[in-house]
């Protein structure tokens, strides 16, 4: 009778733990779900950039900028934020490339050179989405159980995109140019306090990157992803449309400099200031090119 109780517990533990597993992915439609098939976003390849020469560059400079994606021109990059059959966020785009081989992904903790490539279950780590074991008693026989907990991806903590590009003044084109270098998301999260009890405390807020990408190398992913339209669904552009338009709302957080390229935030004392140093950084920018032109 014991053994067959404990079974039964081991076989609710087992239904649980599929539970989870299934609601972390997302059914196919067994039908064609809309009017038509669209096949024009994914069979689109990134338009390539122009050729560009060292004789031509007559100026650049390296800036980071984050994308804070609670704003609502960025909403379009961070929704949804569970999967569904015809749209998907940007990170989760990114992750899926991950796990598929189609992009490298690398660690973001040593510095931001792409210097060090990270595994998929290294990317689930920073998540914190691994699968983890856990000891409990069983109301049943009460028995310590050990159970598998799946990992789950919290795709609402990506906050923020760091974004780091390259401005440079091309000679043949007369003009201010930008391009994007690499792309990190970032996720918020609170801090768990130990406090022996059975309900853990929550400490102070901490943003962790999670991954770079190298932009040039995602390119041909996000060329055919499609990015929701709030104003005509069969009118979508792609994520690299949405890039290379500059269809985002960002802000300045550090340029090269000669203080081992010191962020923004090591110099000023925070809030206004940090606003205003940003201000001035992209204000230099504008005022080189203007400054390029007589009239």
């Amino acid at each position: 009778m014991r053994r067959v109780v404990i079974l039964l517990a081991s076989a609710v533990l087992l239904i649980n733990s599929l539970s989870i597993s299934a609601q972390d992915q997302k059914k196919e439609s067994l039908v064609t779900d809309g009017v038509y098939i669209r096949e024009t976003v994914p069979q689109r390849i990134p338009v390539p950039y122009p050729h560009l020469r060292e004789a031509d560059a007559m100026y650049h400079k390296r800036i980071w900028r984050i994308i804070d994606l609670r704003e609502k021109m960025n909403h379009p990059l961070y929704y949804p934020t569970q999967r569904m059959q015809d749209r998907i966020s940007l990170v989760q785009r990114l992750v899926d490339a991950i796990k598929y081989n189609e992009i490298s992904a690398y660690d973001p903790t040593p510095d931001d050179e792409f210097t060090t490539l990270l595994s998929y279950n290294q990317v689930l780590a920073n998540f914190d989405a691994l699968d983890k074991t856990k000891t409990q008693q069983s109301p049943i026989t009460g028995l310590d159980t050990t159970i598998t907990v799946k990992g789950e991806i919290r795709w609402q903590d990506v906050k923020e995109l760091l974004i780091k590009e390259e401005w440079f003044f091309d000679k043949q084109l007369s003009s201010m140019q930008v391009r994007i270098i690499g792309i990190c998301p970032i996720r918020h999260f609170y801090r768990t306090l130990q406090t022996g009890g059975d309900e853990e405390a929550n400490g102070e807020l901490q943003r962790q990157p999670l991954f770079w990408v190298y932009f040039p190398e995602v390119r041909k992913v996000l060329a055919n992803t499609a990015v929701f339209n709030d104003f005509n669904d069969a009118q979508r552009i792609t994520f690299d449309d949405l890039f290379f338009k500059r269809r985002f709302s960002s802000f300045i957080t550090q340029e090269t400099n000669v203080y081992n390229n010191r962020r923004i935030q090591e110099y000023t004392y925070g809030g206004i200031p940090n606003m205003q140093e940003s201000d001035r950084i992209k204000n230099d920018l504008f005022t080189f090119e203007h400054d390029l032109w007589e009239y």
